[in-house]
């Protein structure tokens, strides 16, 4: 029996709202499971809640934490069908940005259609596998970068950044990394795979997520401070913060707070320089936002 995904926490307020213009640069949509086609290798269902019901529900996690911008990941539960995530931009509005999925191969038509619907990137989740190949994506690198889209990589730092490096450096279109490269949080920030990816972000070639804490530690997550403070003094205009609303396939970890979540980011970053490159500055180019 596949298993429903747990209804969100409500976000408690934050100490500090995040500044004006602010972008929640990843979160899923997962729609009742009657609106829009479902995988037939899904793990796990969506939530009862509708198309309308969950967007609602998101709305006002942004309103309590001060977020205005939104970048919708398609997951996996849909497979590589990006019409629920084409919907949700659609419905959020001209504040909405995506990342969709494809499969190897994949056709210029095909990235035609979602860079009209503002797709703003391909997916390839390393850690648990996909639609989508190292090779695959590799080849999609060039029409990505032609169409100004990027490649975002779900990776374990600690287990494949060291080998995949050199050929990330090269690749001609930017790389964003996934919930701070999903590291080995014990090893700290001096773990070689970790350090490479420092390096990317330090040269322009890369960017990292300030993201989901909460999968590889405890709240209120002050054993990843020092990891997040390295990609930070790496390079500040290449790091994206986001909630990972509404926190699926959660496994052994424990549903957070996202408010507590952005409590844990300025308590890290405490420049507000660099609270407005990161949470509004570095995301609203990235992802091609308009005031």
């Amino acid at each position: 029996m596949i298993p429903t995904s747990a209804a969100p926490r409500p976000a408690s307020r934050p100490e500090q709202k995040a500044p004006s213009g602010a972008v929640d640069t990843h979160i899923h949509v997962l729609a009742g499971p009657d609106e829009f086609s479902l995988s037939p290798t899904r793990v796990e269902n969506p939530t009862p809640l509708d198309m309308d019901g969950f967007l609602d529900a998101y709305r006002s996690q942004c309103q309590t934490l001060g977020i205005r911008r939104t970048v919708v990941v398609h997951s996996i539960v849909y497979g590589s069908d990006n019409a629920v995530t084409v919907e949700a931009i659609r419905r959020l509005g001209p504040d909405a940005r995506g990342i969709g999925l494809l499969q190897d191969g994949a056709s210029e038509a095909e990235l035609d259609q979602l860079a009209e619907a503002n797709i703003k990137g391909i997916r390839l989740n390393y850690v648990h596998g996909g639609v989508l190949t190292w090779d695959g994506a590799k080849a999609l690198a060039p029409a990505l970068a032609a169409r100004g889209m990027h490649l975002q990589m779900l990776i374990n730092a600690d287990k494949h950044m060291v080998e995949l490096a050199a050929e990330i450096r090269d690749l001609p279109c930017p790389v964003v990394f996934d919930h701070i490269g999903w590291p080995d949080v014990a090893a700290g920030p001096t773990e070689p795979g970790f350090a490479a990816m420092c390096d990317l972000l330090k040269d322009g070639h890369a960017y990292a997520k300030l993201s989901g804490l909460y999968r590889t530690s405890k709240a209120p997550w002050t054993d990843t401070d020092p990891l997040v403070a390295a990609l930070v003094a790496a390079n500040p205009e290449r790091c994206l913060w986001g909630s990972d609303f509404p926190y699926i396939m959660l496994a052994d970890a424990k549903m957070p707070d996202a408010g507590q979540a952005l409590d844990a980011f300025h308590r890290v970053v405490s420049r507000e320089s660099d609270r407005q490159t990161i949470l509004v500055d570095a995301p609203v180019a990235l992802y091609g936002f308009e005031d």
